[in-house]
Order: C-alpha cells, then sequence, then structure tokens
C-alpha cells in the first residue's frame, strides 16, 4: 500500500463533521477526519446502532433502518448535523451524495457540505443540461437526441435520424434504471414507455432522451478536483469495464487499451469542463470508449458530483489523499497541489468484495460473518468496516470490503491482487472473491479482451443474473 504523506494541517478547518452514510464510506471518512484533528459525528440508522465503525464514536440515530427514513430523509439529515453542532457534513457516495436538495439545506443551514455547490449538481444530475456544458467543453458526445423527447413520434423521428440500435434514458438518476433498448423501428414506441414508466417510478422524473447505442465500448473514467480559487486537476483515468448489469465489479488505473494521445487529450478536456462550470470538490466524468476509430474516441456519457467507490485506485498511483482534499476545499483552502507536481505511478486495481453468490444470481447474502480476516502486504490496501461477529444487514448494499493491489505493470498488480484475495478470509456467508479470482487470472482479463457487455473468464453455474 503506498504509504501518503502526513496531511498538510490546513489553515481553515473544522472542529465536527457530520458523516452521513454507513459502513465502509463512514469509516474512510472517519480516518480522514482523524488525520486533520477534525471530531466525526455519525448519522446511523436503527439497523447500524451497534454497528462495529461505531465503537467509541459519536453517533445520532436518524430513525428506521429503511434508508427512506433514515439515510435517505435529507431534512432529519441537517437536522441531526445542527443538532450535534457539526459545522460540516460529508456525504459520502450512495444516499444523499448527489442530491442537490441536501446541498441546499445545507447552505440555507450553515452547515459547510463536503461537495460541490447546490446548482452545480443541479446542473450535471440532468443528463441533458451536462451534455450540453460538456460539448461547449470540448468533450466528444455519443450520438443522440438534442434534447428531452417530447414523445413516441419524436423518439421514433430521432432513431432514424441517428440509426439503430439506440438507447433511450431517464434524465434523471442512474444505476440502469429508466433505461431501454430499441434495436428497430418496431421496438422503439414500447421502449420510449417502459423506459418513461420506470423514470417515473424510480426518480420521480418520467423526462427521457435517446442515444446511440454504442455496443462493445468500454467504461473509462476521470478523476477531477478543484477547489474554490480556480485551481482544477485530474488524477488520470479508470478503466471500469468488468461490470455486470452497469453495477462496477473490478476497477483499474491506467486503462490498458487507452491511446495515449486520446487519453491526453480527454484529460485536459475535462479539467477545462470541470473549471468551466465552476466546479468545486472531487468528482468522475464517465465516457464510454468507442472503439470504431482507428484511435478510439472517449465519448462523455454523465458526471458523478461526488466522490466514487473506486476513487481508491487513483489515491493509490497518485499518493494523493482524497477525502483529506475535499475536506480541505470545502474549509476555503487551496489543493495542496499543483497538477505538474502530481506523478501517476505503477498500476492499481480494485475489486469490490460483496456478500453475494454470484453462482445464483448474484443473490445478496446478509447474514453473520463468523470469521473474518483480511490480507495484508506490500502494494495491498483493504478499506472494510466488517469484522468478525459483524452481521450483513438486508437492508443496503451487500460491499463488505474493497481491496486495491498497486504495482509497476498490470499483470504484476492482478498477480498480487489474486494472492492477496486467497489470503483473505470470510465464513458464514458467501463472497464474490472466487469470481474476482476467476476473472483476474483468465487469458481474457489478461488480453483485455471484453468490453461492458461481458464479464472476463466468468461463466456462473446459473448464470448471470
Amino acid at each position: 500500500m503506498i504509504a501518503f504523506g502526513p496531511p498538510m494541517p490546513p489553515s481553515r478547518s473544522f472542529h465536527r463533521l457530520f458523516v452521513a452514510n454507513r459502513g465502509e464510506v463512514a469509516v474512510r471518512v472517519a480516518r480522514a477526519c482523524d488525520d486533520l484533528g477534525i471530531t466525526p459525528v455519525f448519522g446511523v440508522s436503527e439497523a447500524d446502532r451497534d454497528a462495529p465503525w461505531l465503537r467509541d464514536r459519536e453517533s445520532i440515530c436518524l430513525g428506521p433502518a429503511r434508508a427512506t427514513g433514515s439515510y435517505l430523509d435529507a431534512a432529519r439529515v441537517v437536522q441531526a448535523a445542527r443538532q450535534t453542532h457539526c459545522t460540516a457534513l460529508h456525504p459520502g457516495w450512495g444516499f444523499l451524495s448527489e442530491n442537490p436538495l441536501l446541498a441546499s439545506l445545507c447552505e440555507h443551514h450553515g452547515v459547510t457540505f463536503i461537495g460541490p455547490p447546490a446548482h452545480v449538481m443541479h446542473r450535471m444530475g440532468k443528463k441533458i443540461p451536462a451534455k450540453r456544458a460538456m460539448a461547449e467543453a470540448g468533450l466528444s458526445l455519443i450520438p443522440g437526441s438534442d434534447g428531452i423527447l417530447r414523445d413516441a413520434d419524436d423518439a421514433c423521428a430521432v432513431a432514424d435520424r441517428i440509426g439503430f440500435p439506440v438507447l433511450i434514458k431517464a434524465n434523471s438518476g442512474g444505476g440502469g434504471r429508466g433505461m431501454r433498448i430499441a434495436r428497430s423501428a418496431g421496438e422503439v414506441a414500447a421502449a420510449y414507455a417502459d423506459a418513461q414508466a420506470e423514470a417515473r417510478a424510480a426518480f420521480g422524473d418520467e423526462r427521457v432522451y435517446m442515444e446511440r447505442l454504442l455496443e462493445g465500448g468500454r467504461h473509462v473514467e476521470i478523476q477531477i478536483i478543484a477547489d474554490r480559487w480556480g485551481n482544477v486537476c485530474h488524477l488520470g483515468e479508470r478503466d471500469c469495464t468488468v461490470q455486470r448489469n452497469h453495477q462496477k465489479l473490478i476497477e483499474e488505473s491506467p486503462s490498458p487499451v487507452l491511446d495515449d494521445v486520446v487519453r491526453e487529450q480527454t484529460l485536459a478536456a475535462a479539467v477545462t469542463a470541470a473549471r468551466s462550470i465552476g466546479y468545486v470538490g472531487a468528482g468522475t466524468m464517465e465516457f464510454l470508449l468507442d472503439t470504431s476509430g482507428e484511435r478510439g474516441v472517449l465519448r462523455f456519457m454523465e458526471m458523478n458530483t461526488r466522490l466514487q467507490v473506486e476513487h481508491c485506485v487513483s489515491e493509490q498511483r497518485s499518493g494523493i489523499d482524497l477525502v483529506h482534499e475535499q475536506i480541505r476545499v470545502a474549509a476555503g483552502n487551496p489543493l495542496s497541489f499543483r497538477q505538474a507536481s502530481i506523478e501517476l505511478c505503477g498500476h492499481a486495481i480494485e475489486c469490490r468484495i460483496n456478500a453475494e453468490d454470484p453462482n445464483d444470481g448474484f443473490r445478496p447474502a446478509p447474514g453473520r460473518i463468523t470469521a473474518w480476516q483480511v490480507p495484508t502486504g506490500p502494494g495491498i490496501r483493504v478499506d472494510t468496516h466488517v469484522e468478525a461477529g459483524y452481521v450483513v444487514p438486508p437492508h443496503y448494499d451487500s460491499l463488505l470490503c474493497k481491496v486495491i493491489a498497486t504495482a509497476p505493470t498490470r499483470d504484476a498488480a492482478a498477480d498480487l491482487m489474486i494472492a492477496a484475495l486467497a489470503d483473505l478470509r470470510c465464513e458464514g456467508v458467501p463472497t464474490t472473491v472466487p469470481m474476482h479470482r476467476q476473472i483476474l487470472a483468465s487469458p481474457a482479463f489478461r488480453e483485455h479482451r471484453y468490453d461492458t457487455r461481458t464479464i472476463p473468464g466468468f461463466a456462473p453455474a446459473k448464470g448471470n443474473g
């Protein structure tokens, strides 16, 4: 594991910071708070009141186990922050992390939101305004509708113009919801109606737009971070192509297939784009690598206005602690580095280890962990909230830990990860560890012969779910 240098004490900081999240996210934010001499205060649900990460920590109950009454209730979260005398709030990732309402409530009640301003979150959270802003900054887009589709007839006309297959997508939200594919003119009307209905149910916003479906592409994203003084930097790109149903399984940096010219051009354009919208804090721009050309083109899909689960691989290559920088920036300090001083070294791979059974359609497997041991050693980092005796609740994401392996080359990092996963001991619930080892050892992964539609080297006994 890369040893980050001692944190630079910010000239301005916070004394108490509210952690509006749970599990591994909460542990990660609290570690940064400890480094910076800040007291973290945890907002938790009733299901998490006795969780191990709260031991010897200050916490307050937000509400019931159901997330809508606790972690997803913005008003309760901000009220709890004020009640515990916290002057800053970190949303982590997931839950309310990209909800501009939370940022607005924080601003209204004098609590510093550790993330971009509410108006920037609102703009980038809507796909069409975000795409327009990114196009103006010089990023390439996927061919599609010029805005929101008016009706099914409009959808048919756009599909005829850009060519099949097409993808109809929700203007709000993400995670694969509100998305439908149409491969011919006869499928467009039904796909439009289905996408609209799912978007309405999932996000309360039935508006949808259309893109040409680029099949066989790779998912590449760029980590940026910016301060309030106009300084914007990138920490390179991550390749997140190994995924299932739009849920990432393995992330790595750098991308093993990206042309150097395309890489440098897109990294520079991403920095320009972030600066042009007044972005502040950590964020990620997501792209689909269109391989139809000689070098390929990174086509902008969306921006995540928060820290990503997979930020660890960027930290390992750069030696920069992104949560430290988020907190520093939110307090009004400039970034502690500039682009010219960032040196990206080696190759980093992250595996998300979940309590799931990949051979049974990735069925979540809540239950008690009876034995737990994580790997250690040079080049290995493990971020986790789990210990022996922990009960994986059925209410939330089943992530147990993230294992990150860093080595001079991609093959060396993959070999190191395989060895590390062999040392990871989890008893009581099934995990995705065997699947990850199978993927990493496969010729398809080593020779990067896969795209977002396939899981290299993995053939579950009962299908991929």
